[in-house]
């Protein structure tokens, strides 16, 4: 639906396929499950901890704060996953086609080269994302309520109190595993496609 009559996704309309399947999954399962993850590591930090794990932390949360206390940090949630789906695939779909204008019509690239070109996907969506993380972080957390009214007030909090370079805090661990991840997932994607196409092609 996306592509153009060449068959071919330019990356604008990757940027808003990336942007649409983010959102969606924040939605469905990405808010819920970093929602939980986010309140059991703080509660874990406590001298006395609530929840004795995971089942127990999510049926306290759901009846202590209802279905809303599953879906805290939503609007950044929303935020992040949406910009790293959309950056990450316009950043993917861009360099595979100045990569391909360099090679003969029709050939396919090396499983290397889609690997560095995901990773370095990958390393863009990091670098401007993370600050989305951080807030969507401190969103989720269990003191959130008392401490910031919404995310624009969780930005503007860390961005007065403690500095515009604490947006990027834990860029590290995250850079490492997004790196990764952006290389075997396009590197898989593509074999995929290609192993698909060729059998479609043979019938």
């Amino acid at each position: 639906m996306l592509a153009d009559a060449e068959g071919k996704v330019t990356p604008p309309r990757s940027l808003l396929a990336g942007l649409g399947a983010g959102m969606t999954e924040a939605i469905i399962a990405v808010t819920p499950s970093e929602t939980i993850k986010t309140k059991l590591i703080d509660d874990a930090k406590r001298p006395n901890p609530q929840y004795r794990g995971l089942v127990h932390g999510t049926t306290s949360i759901v009846r202590q704060e209802g279905i809303r206390g599953i879906y805290r940090g939503l609007f950044p949630v929303m935020m992040r996953q949406g910009a790293n789906s959309a950056v990450r695939f316009t950043t993917y779909t861009t360099l595979k086609q100045f990569v391909l204008g360099t090679v003969r019509p029709g050939q396919q690239l090396p499983a290397g080269i889609t690997f560095g070109i995901g990773a370095i996907a990958g390393l863009v969506t990091v670098c401007v994302t993370q600050p989305l993380d951080v807030i969507k972080t401190r969103m989720q957390s269990l003191t959130a309520r008392e401490q910031y009214r919404n995310s624009f007030h969780c930005a503007y909090r860390i961005l007065t109190e403690e500095g515009v370079l604490r947006f990027w805090t834990g860029t590290t661990p995250r850079l490492a595993r997004l790196v990764m991840s952006g290389g075997i997932a396009f590197t898989v994607y593509e074999n995929v496609i290609r192993l698909i196409t060729s059998e479609r092609d043979s019938k």
